[in-house]
């Protein structure tokens, strides 16, 4: 017996559930991420050969082409950056800091920051470059 060709149903695959899955997976990874936030301000970094990847959970300190220093969005004298980066050390185990700085700064500025976070309690003291030439 033949049937009719408006008898016919066409096979249906019922996506709710594997929908559901995708969601609840792109919630988790969404949570579970850890975005670095840099701040806006701008800055010429200077590069180097040797450039490697920055830690991401480093206390940052910035340091702008206007002698500017700037600590968690906000500017901070030089005198300032000792006391702040204990406060911030205390509860972090890694206690690394990284100075991203203007390739404008003159390297006394960069040496006495550099010397404030160590002062502060900061076991690792970086720098950040780019990667390249040192041209």
């Amino acid at each position: 017996m033949k049937l009719a060709r408006s008898a016919r149903r066409h096979p249906e695959i019922d996506v709710t559930n594997l929908i559901d899955v995708v969601l609840i997976l792109l919630i988790y990874f969404a949570m579970s991420t850890k975005f670095t936030k840099d701040m806006q301000v701008e800055l010429q970094r200077p590069s180097a050969r040797s450039a490697g990847a920055a830690p991401a959970k480093a206390v940052r300190i910035y340091v702008d082409r206007a002698r500017r220093i700037w600590l968690d969005d906000q500017p901070i004298k030089s005198w300032m950056i000792q006391s702040r980066i204990r406060d911030q050390l205390a509860a972090a185990p890694g206690k690394k800091a990284l100075v991203v700085v203007d390739r404008f700064v003159p390297s006394e500025l960069l040496i006495e920051v550099v010397d404030q976070c160590r002062l502060g309690g900061a076991a690792e003291v970086g720098v950040a470059t780019q990667a390249g030439t040192t041209e």
